[in-house]
């Protein structure tokens, strides 16, 4: 029995590894931050289009993350609209003032204090929705800077008569805390490099909500944003319900900068579990096989089990595991510098190790919890992610 149990953890240890190795090769062959578009090849697909903004609150960075789209490098018509819940937030004085450096924008402002749904941010694209002018619609978090040729880049898949969505991985732009360079393991090394796995075995049939755009008749023929206001997940919900329809979802190389307000332990915690909770319902097998790509785990637990085994075994399962770290640090150092591209990140390497062990934890709090915090409000989460506000 414990001979069995040895060898048991000597195979996650290498199938965990084997995971980890196999996310890096996907990772460093996909064409990031390549642009299909060349200086000199004239305009080419650049349809009118309509950003949906929705906002609450602002910090430091928010200014420079909306102006990012009032200088975009596009010939198209821009129509951007905006959304608060409340006349007093301080981000309608900001947005006032963006409106009077870009007289020429065409900008409106939409205070919606009615929700038609559990999900905020949702409600107010279900309202702005009714306001878009134009055929073909971005949608962006409230923090996301983009490149000035953004709309050229995401607009341009859409040519295509079967794609019905495009969206970019996105990367966390200042992780100036400790919590945050822990968190920025999971988003600017370990998260991209799963989604890029996983398609290597299927097309992508879910969202990655920080950018997306989408053709409004394809929105049209899921039932618009009323359809997914109670859900937690509306990115997610968005692009397999856009894939159910028989249109295809394009991953494109364009990455875009999250820029959020520095954050402590506590706050990290409460938005990585939140996280953790979202994928558990959005896709509860695959969230529990996870746990076999958390390549530290299952070193640590054969070290710590090593007596079980023959004595030979233990020196070099104590090399593999000096091995293992150095690994994962390397892996964590060269996908989050492929994911700055040339902006200069501070790399979050020597948390990789702890993120992985704080990670177990992570796990099991999600699985076994339904409740989550977004932006201070407390939600329970049912089975078919659907929110109840508490």
């Amino acid at each position: 029995m414990r001979l069995g149990i040895f060898y048991l953890l000597c195979g996650f240890a290498i199938v965990g590894t084997g995971i980890g190795l196999w996310q890096f090769l996907a990772a460093c062959r996909f064409p990031l931050h390549q642009r299909t578009r060349r200086s000199g090849s004239g305009d080419g697909f650049t349809p009118g289009v309509t950003l949906l903004k929705p906002l609450k609150g602002c910090d430091e960075a928010t200014r420079e993350c909306l102006r990012s789209w009032f200088i975009q490098d596009y010939p198209g018509t821009i129509q951007i609209l905006f959304a608060v819940q409340d006349a007093g937030d301080p981000v309608c004085a900001l947005i006032r003032s963006l409106q009077s450096e870009f007289p020429a924008a065409e900008v409106r402002l939409e205070v919606v204090e009615r929700l038609v749904g559990a999900n905020a941010k949702v409600s107010k694209l279900a309202h702005l929705e009714s306001l878009a002018s134009q055929d073909y619609l971005v949608i962006s978090d409230a923090d996301v800077r983009v490149p000035p040729d953004f709309l050229r880049e995401v607009l341009a898949p859409l040519e295509a008569r079967d794609v019905g969505l495009v969206n970019c991985f996105y990367r966390l732009a200042n992780p100036v805390t400790a919590a945050m360079r822990w968190e920025a393991v999971a988003i600017n090394a370990d998260f991209w490099s799963q989604v890029l796995q996983s398609l290597t075995l299927k097309p992508q049939d879910f969202a990655l909500g920080a950018t997306m755009a989408l053709p409004r008749a394809r929105l049209r023929e899921i039932g618009g944003f009323h359809a997914l206001a109670d859900h937690l997940a509306d990115d997610y919900q968005l692009g397999h319900r856009i894939v159910a329809r028989g249109h295809r979802i394009v991953l494109s190389p364009v990455v875009v900068e999250c820029w959020d307000p520095p954050m402590n332990w506590k706050q990290v915690w409460a938005h990585q579990l939140r996280w953790n909770r979202t994928i558990r319902v959005c896709q509860p097998g695959p969230y529990l096989a996870s746990l076999l790509s958390n390549q530290s785990l299952w070193w640590l637990l054969l070290l710590a089990v090593s007596g079980l085994g023959p004595s030979r075994w233990v020196l070099p399962i104590r090399a593999g595991l000096v091995a293992l770290f150095v690994w994962r640090m390397f892996q964590v150092q060269v996908l989050n510098r492929r994911l700055a591209g040339a902006a200069p990140l501070p790399s979050p390497a020597p948390y990789a190790v702890l993120k992985d062990v704080l990670g177990v934890v992570l796990w099991g709090a999600a699985l076994f919890g339904n409740q989550v915090v977004w932006r201070g409000v407390h939600y329970r989460v049912g089975r078919d992610g659907r929110l109840t506000r508490l």
